[in-house]
């Protein structure tokens, strides 16, 4: 069955290694034959949440105006949803947190999604990694029916390009296409 995939990359360089990753994740599910999407955070205008909480308590949406209202519509209407992040000091970057943060006022409404996981970093040791996925996990904790499905640990790959180096790249295209 054909499904709508939604790749949200959160790289602040083009071309870098979760960027990169996420492009390999999506050239497997085209290939398959699924509808695919990737947002890149960096091209996009999304403001710190500041805890107004005029999305709990007006239920209107967010007060802000700015891309997150577009993403979210696009994460709601997505069956399947790819997170990925470079890893900085052992927890995802800024702009996948902030994101995040900003899904507050929809939040509800993202529900039964398949979620994988891509995610990069200098260290060779997926063990340390684990901070990370554990923030991702926190978050479709509070997602009605999300399913975590995979994860790729892109490790050692520190200057852009690295990730060209290892295993990684083939298992994101591998796992993209058996969606």
């Amino acid at each position: 069955m054909r499904k709508k995939i939604l790749v949200i990359s959160s790289s602040p360089r083009k071309g870098g290694n979760s960027d990169l990753l996420s492009d390999q994740f999506v050239s497997g599910a085209l290939e398959a034959g699924h509808l695919t999407e990737k947002i890149s955070l960096r091209e996009k205008n999304i403001n710190y949440c500041t805890g107004c909480g005029t999305c709990v308590s007006k239920k209107n949406g967010c007060s802000q105006k700015d891309d997150m209202a577009e993403l979210l519509h696009k994460m709601i209407d997505a069956d399947v949803i790819v997170m990925a992040t470079p890893v900085y000091f052992y927890t995802m970057c800024g702009q996948m947190k902030t994101f995040i943060d900003r899904t507050c006022a929809r939040y509800t409404e993202i529900i039964d999604k398949n979620f994988y996981f891509l995610i990069t970093a200098a260290d060779n040791n997926k063990t340390a990694l684990s901070r990370t996925i554990e923030e991702f996990r926190g978050f479709t904790l509070c997602l009605n029916g999300a399913k975590e499905k995979g994860i790729i640990y892109g490790t050692g790959a520190w200057n852009k390009g690295d990730i060209k180096k290892g295993n990684a790249m083939q298992i994101a295209f591998e796992m993209g296409k058996a969606i």
